[in-house]
């Protein structure tokens, strides 16, 4: 109990004045995913039966993704991982991180999981939010200058091609978009594969990614601000729409589709109360911490491309942040096994504005 406190306390003295994240705040975090990316259960498998041959362990199943509770917290559990071993070469366990990251992405483990995915029963799975955070896993290590990062994103891009065609396969059958703010959100899954898209200047999938969020929301008008959150949203279903429109769309045509859409925030007195999370224990009322996270980025996003338009923002980002982060502690597995991920994702978010400012 005196270690769970000590990383309440943590966070909750220091993102105050914090204007990035700091090593003492990267050690903090990463001892969740370290301590989790080989910790097989418990475990939630989302597999699909065939038969009675596929009944096996988790670790079986995904040899690469099978801890952190479930196959894609697992994903951004290491891309978490990566991330800090980028910004921080000085973190805690350095060495016990990359020995963990090449033992579970080695080629073999890669080759099988390229395995599972391929099974006919098995195309729409971890369709597409799994699909997202490994594109971003991918993108990490391919943008990390050392040379066991380079070898796993060698090892690892057999599965980002499986899933760069689905995307190209799925995205032209979704005939009307998933506007939720849980796993199959559309939008979200199409943010960080965007993302990845243009760093690895991978045009057909941009091409597919533009055409059909467009299709999909360029006439959506008045998002109900007033409706967020549903009851176990981990995302904001208006914030990750602005998020991909924002990608894909011009500045001009941009702000002029926002204005329909979200007219509020351009109103400098507007507010927003974070969702309230009544019990933390609970692993799907938690959830309404990561979608404060959510709207923190994306405010965040706002606020750097168009800060004489909506800099006014930043506080209501900032106040969404400091709401959650000291919720991310060592000791109640039901957050602490995705949370930091969308900490750190906030956080990059935050640093990529402070610096355009």
């Amino acid at each position: 109990m005196k270690y769970l406190y000590a990383v309440t306390l943590l966070f909750t003295i220091t993102l105050s004045s914090a204007q990035e994240l700091n090593l003492q705040q990267a050690n903090a975090l990463a001892k969740l995913p370290i301590k989790c990316l080989q910790q097989e259960y418990p475990n939630k498998l989302s597999q699909l039966l065939a038969d009675a041959s596929e009944i096996q362990s988790p670790k079986q199943l995904h040899p690469a993704f099978y801890g952190c509770f479930d196959w894609h917290s697992s994903v951004h559990g290491h891309w978490s991982l990566v991330y800090l071993l980028k910004r921080f070469p000085d973190i805690e366990g350095r060495d016990e991180i990359i020995n963990k990251l090449k033992i579970n992405l080695s080629k073999e483990n890669i080759a099988q999981e390229v395995a599972y995915l391929n099974k006919k029963h098995e195309k729409s799975y971890e369709r597409t939010y799994g699909w997202a955070w490994l594109l971003k896993l991918q993108h990490e290590l391919d943008s990390f200058n050392e040379p066991f990062a380079k070898e796993l994103a060698v090892n690892l891009q057999p599965l980002t091609n499986v899933l760069v065609e689905r995307y190209i396969e799925f995205l032209p059958k979704l005939n009307y978009p998933a506007r939720v703010g849980t796993h199959t959100s559309t939008a979200f899954g199409l943010n960080l594969a965007w993302d990845y898209a243009v760093y690895a200047k991978n045009l057909p999938l941009q091409k597919s990614i533009k055409d059909n969020a467009l299709r999909l929301f360029k006439n959506d008008i008045d998002c109900p601000f007033a409706w967020e959150p549903s009851g176990t949203d981990f995302l904001s279903p208006c914030m990750e729409e602005i998020g991909i429109i924002q990608r894909v769309m011009p500045k001009p045509e941009f702000l002029k589709w926002l204005k329909d859409f979200a007219p509020d925030l351009f109103d400098k007195k507007f507010t927003w109360e974070p969702g309230m999370v009544s019990d933390r224990t609970d692993g799907h009322l938690v959830h309404l911490d990561g979608l404060n996270f959510s709207r923190t980025w994306n405010l965040y996003a706002l606020v750097k491309q168009y800060p004489k338009e909506l800099g006014h923002l930043k506080p209501l980002a900032d106040t969404h942040f400091k709401h959650s982060l000291p919720a991310i502690t060592d000791g109640n597995y039901e957050g602490e096994h995705w949370l930091a991920s969308f900490a750190l994702y906030a956080f990059e978010q935050r640093q990529d504005m402070l610096e355009k400012r």
